[in-house]
């Protein structure tokens, strides 16, 4: 593939925008999350270990299975049984980073199966997901009920919507979004290695706050966090998720 700068910023930034948009939709519901780190971590392990077993989709759909049961238990702790949401997201973090470890020290984590899925796909999902959430939220009934959930649920209990089932909802895409990005890390490295993530969701938060809570800005600054870490790849000669001077 060739050595361009631009190529590399795309292939960096698709993990963030993935994970930022599973972030932007916790919290237009009204669910702080800061457990994108977390997800996107189980996601990458849960990947690695399934696919030598079960190929490249049947990696990914497990992935993504566990990634949506983690961020039900989320939506669990903080919407019945009103624990604090930075603390649920925290425990998040950890519990995923102790683990991941766990298992992949046990288990064959290998990215030969996850590798087949076309990096292709991953890199139109981030780039397109943002336009077409900002359509949603615009444009749909569902994006109004989100909107509103998250920006006073008790008025919009008054008017005939379920705050708990919109946050449900929301989750579950948290739980999928960020499961993608993790797939994708260790679909294009070399494996999966303890806390490969390196920070990745964290830095999603801070594109989505950077981005004012919006989807077309936070996408621009997953772009040009993308591109910092490219620019750094080029000039400083390190390896940063398997892009490296060579690539």
């Amino acid at each position: 593939m060739p050595n361009t700068l631009v190529v590399q910023t795309i292939i960096l930034a698709t993990p963030l925008a993935l994970a930022a948009m599973g972030g932007y939709a916790s919290e237009r519901s009204g669910v702080v999350n800061i457990g994108l780190e977390g997800l996107m971590l189980v996601a990458a392990c849960a990947a690695a270990v399934a696919a030598p077993k079960f190929g490249p989709v049947g990696a990914l759909a497990i992935a993504l299975t566990i990634t949506v049961l983690i961020s039900a238990v989320h939506w669990l702790a903080t919407q019945i049984y009103r624990i604090d949401h930075v603390i649920s997201g925290m425990v998040v973090n950890l519990v995923a980073a102790g683990g991941t470890n766990f298992v992949a020290s046990l288990a064959k984590a290998s990215s030969s199966g996850v590798s087949h899925l076309p990096l292709v796909v991953f890199e139109a999902l981030a780039l397109t997901l943002p336009f077409a959430i900002w359509a949603y939220v615009r444009g749909t009934r569902g994006g109004l009920r989100l909107l509103a959930t998250g920006a006073d649920p008790d008025k919009a209990r008054l008017a005939g919507i379920v705050p708990e089932r919109v946050r449900f909802a929301a989750l579950v895409a948290t739980g999928v979004f960020t499961g993608l990005a993790g797939a994708m890390l260790v679909a294009f490295t070399e494996g999966f290695t303890n806390d490969m993530t390196a920070g990745r969701g964290y830095i999603a938060l801070a594109a989505l706050v950077l981005g004012g809570w919006r989807p077309l800005p936070t996408l621009a600054a997953c772009v040009a966090f993308g591109l910092l870490t490219a620019l750094r790849v080029q000039y400083a000669g390190e390896t940063v998720l398997g892009v490296s001077p060579a690539y």
